[in-house]
């Protein structure tokens, strides 16, 4: 992993923690799937306008067109979805946390359903991320957490691993930007039936909300999602999913420092208990040194 792979990576990792905060904010002053189907709206036609002045074209392969929606329909109608209406009721930190684990399960279903096999160390890491995420949720739930909130956000986890595996076959004939833009309009096509079903337009207008909102549509919405799909193609969905393990981290401080969450002692114990297990899981991924 050369030196722009790990710059793109921080800067994807803290881009994207501090979506947990400023969706927070915007969920406790407007419905959730309303806001998040309008800023996919904005984002994606931002993001399809940069993509034609850059020369790209929406005329992307059969494979490139259902990786797509795939993704869109993952990590924005189910994950991003699914996160927003749980942090209704549940912390920033504790959403940044679960969504941590998500490299733990992509090395799940690559080893079950992809045949990619793992050393020992490897499984030991699968087995300490277990164990991390048992801690933090026991720890949470019995603190008062919302059961129903933390479910939505293990669903959510689970679609945006989907996402990550699904993203490599969208982006190999190039168009990058363009599908950025795209999979973004496929995740507001998805949520404004929804929102227009089941929600009530009503907002608690707020500069803090104005600038959550404009902050949640270019930097996590256009700007991080444009470095992941580049990072995943530059270095593959394994070891770009690595980085998500510094979301605990970023996350709970950006929540402590905007939204003035705490994080007790089990949630550090977890969270280094799921470092160590992402950890593990890629080292036994990386091929043996030939000898000498």
């Amino acid at each position: 992993m050369d030196l722009r792979a790990i710059f793109m990576g921080l800067a994807f990792a803290v881009m994207w923690s501090s979506a947990f905060s400023s969706a927070r904010i915007i969920v406790s002053a407007a419905p959730p799937m309303g806001t998040l189907a309008l800023r996919f709206l904005i984002s994606g036609l931002l993001a399809v306008a940069l993509a034609r002045l850059m020369g790209q074209s929406w005329r992307l392969t059969r494979v490139q067109w259902r990786a797509t929606i795939i993704f869109g329909m993952c990590q924005n109608a189910l994950y991003l979805g699914l996160n927003f209406v749980a942090m209704q009721t549940i912390e920033a930190s504790l959403a940044s946390i679960v969504a941590s684990t998500m490299p733990l399960i992509v090395a799940l279903v690559s080893w079950i359903w992809l045949g990619e096999r793992l050393r020992p160390v490897g499984y030991g890491g699968l087995l300490a991320g277990v164990l991390g995420v048992t801690l933090i949720m026991g720890a949470r739930l019995q603190g008062g957490a919302d059961p129903f909130g933390v479910m939505l956000c293990v669903l959510g986890m689970l679609s945006l691993a989907v996402a990550t595996l699904s993203v490599r076959g969208a982006i190999g004939g190039g168009n990058v930007m363009m599908i950025v833009g795209l999979q973004m309009l496929v995740g507001s096509a998805l949520l404004w039936p929804l929102a227009l079903a089941f929600e009530q337009p009503e907002v608690t207008w707020s500069w803090a909300l104005i600038a959550a909102f404009a902050y949640t549509v270019l930097v996590p919405g256009v700007a991080a999602t444009f470095v992941w799909v580049l990072l995943v193609e530059r270095i593959g969905a394994t070891r770009a999913a690595t980085f998500h393990f510094l979301n605990p981290f970023f996350g709970v401080a950006i929540a402590a420092l905007l939204l003035g969450e705490p994080m007790g002692r089990m949630d550090v114990v977890g969270v280094a208990i799921i470092t160590a297990g992402i950890l593990a899981v890629q080292l036994s991924r990386m091929p043996a040194r030939p000898p000498r």
